[in-house]
């Protein structure tokens, strides 16, 4: 973690305590908290206990004096600070880290209960998830889950997404996010189930009717235990009969469809065999390999 970058992005935020108060700096705390969290910690606790036992790693990054904060303390601070400008640090820092080539990430929805209040209903968590530097690049909260469709568009304003291939489950498959998605330089892949009966029907009788040498396709086999799992990518930028005039009543026009892509699932186990398709829509014009990634 470059000292000048993660000092540069938080600099936005002042620190909340009253000055003759202060005992432990701003930035050694924010130092803490993050990498306490990318570690894997999941409370102020876990956060305190990770930076006794890496005081030396820390040292090396920021004087750290009066040594590590209680966790209360942590947490104290933290709750102070404005959360949507931390927020948008956040964001910023994380951006920052970005590699240059194309990346693939995630955005996906999961309902947690609340650790001190039992009674409370759950809370739900749009989250976006950058695999290859393997970080939540942002997360939006919403009260049921039903509300993720709208927290989708809201995550994806916040976020830096040029050049990435933005992946999205069902509930995502809209042409209004697609749209989105375009505009901030990213491709999209989207689920497409029957939240879309028409297109989805219509998407598998082509991938049934046509050819297997009409489609490029990479067959990955994995096993263990028992078990063995083949799946079979197909991916078919024939689009031109989705994209045309010729659409039937109330049929989404998603921006840019290049690729219609198929992964059949076959998994042996015990003597028996189950066989799953599903089906996405994307703007990426890429080989069946890389959507296999």
């Amino acid at each position: 973690m470059p000292e000048r970058s993660f000092l540069d992005h938080f600099s936005a935020l002042e620190d909340p305590r009253q000055s003759w108060k202060v005992v432990y700096p701003l930035d050694e705390i924010l130092l803490i908290v993050l990498c306490g969290t990318l570690a894997g910690a999941e409370d102020f606790a876990e956060i305190q206990r990770w930076a006794l036992r890496k005081i030396d790693f820390l040292r090396r990054l920021r004087p750290f004096t009066r040594g590590i904060p209680s966790h209360d303390t942590l947490n104290d601070v933290m709750n102070a600070l404005p959360a949507r400008l931390f927020c948008e640090c956040f964001t910023a820092w994380v951006a920052g880290l970005a590699e240059a080539e194309p990346d693939i990430v995630a955005i996906d929805g999961k309902t947690s209960r609340r650790a001190h209040a039992r009674d409370a209903a759950p809370f739900h968590l749009v989250s976006a998830w950058a695999s290859r530097q393997r970080l939540v690049l942002g997360q939006e909260a919403v009260d049921t889950k039903s509300n993720e469709i709208n927290a989708i568009p809201l995550l994806l304003e916040r976020l830096e997404l040029t050049g990435a291939l933005v992946t999205i489950d069902a509930i995502g498959c809209q042409r209004s996010i697609a749209k989105a998605i375009r505009a901030k330089g990213a491709d999209y892949l989207l689920a497409l189930k029957d939240n879309w009966p028409t297109l989805a029907d219509e998407v598998r009788l082509f991938f049934d009717r046509e050819p297997a040498a009409a489609f490029d396709t990479h067959v990955t086999v994995d096993g263990d235990h028992g078990r063995i799992e083949t799946r079979r990518h197909l991916v078919s930028h024939d689009v031109a009969w989705l994209s045309t005039g010729r659409r039937f009543p109330g049929e989404p026009r998603f921006p840019d469809l290049a690729s219609l892509v198929m992964v059949e699932s076959e998994v042996e186990r015990d003597g028996r065999t189950v066989l799953a398709r599903r089906y996405y829509l994307s703007s990426a014009i890429l080989p069946a390999r890389t959507f296999a990634a």
